[in-house]
């Protein structure tokens, strides 16, 4: 079976590709209210690819005054759904590690970025790394993605999306 049979997003050009997957992360952005309630922003999204920051809060941090890891499994989490969404068709994550190398502190700007490592039939691998903003790195993470049935946004004509006028 050829790639684009398993997955119709490969036969789009560079500039649709992009559109939907912006389009695919707006649309996912504006349902999912954890990501949202955490502070995260979206800063890029490209086809297996997400970049996303998070502010640590007072009611973030643990015992040990530092942010609690659940968060940051959180953020970093969030940069692999929106990456391994980003072709429009409904992926979950089938499992997840993360190891943690330095602690997260109040104030922090947390930033997760999610690149596709391998994308192959319904499965694919992500690595995502969460620095501070000195470049620090606090955290890294691998997700395994499964592809179930469904698109992000059902009914989507992605040929369109690059041609449509820009939303003032």
């Amino acid at each position: 079976m050829s790639e684009v049979a398993t997955n119709p997003a490969a036969a789009l050009s560079p500039e649709d590709a992009q559109a939907l997957a912006e389009a695919t992360a707006k649309a996912m952005y504006a349902r999912d209210n954890a990501t949202q309630s955490l502070g995260i922003k979206i800063h890029e999204v490209r086809p297996g690819y997400a970049r996303l920051s998070m502010l640590v809060r007072s009611d973030m941090l643990n015992g040990h005054s530092s942010c609690h890891g659940g968060f940051i499994f959180a953020l970093a989490d969030s940069a692999f759904a929106f990456s391994c969404n980003s072709r429009n068709q409904t992926t979950v994550a089938s499992a997840c590690n993360i190891e943690y190398l330095a602690p997260g502190a109040v104030n922090d700007v947390l930033t997760a970025e999610a690149i596709e490592q391998a994308l192959a039939g319904r499965t694919g691998v992500y690595d995502i790394t969460v620095s501070n903003q000195h470049g620090k790195r606090i955290a890294l993470f691998r997700g395994k993605s499964y592809r179930i049935r469904g698109d992000v946004i059902a009914g989507l004509d992605a040929t369109l999306l690059s041609r449509a006028p820009a939303a003032s």
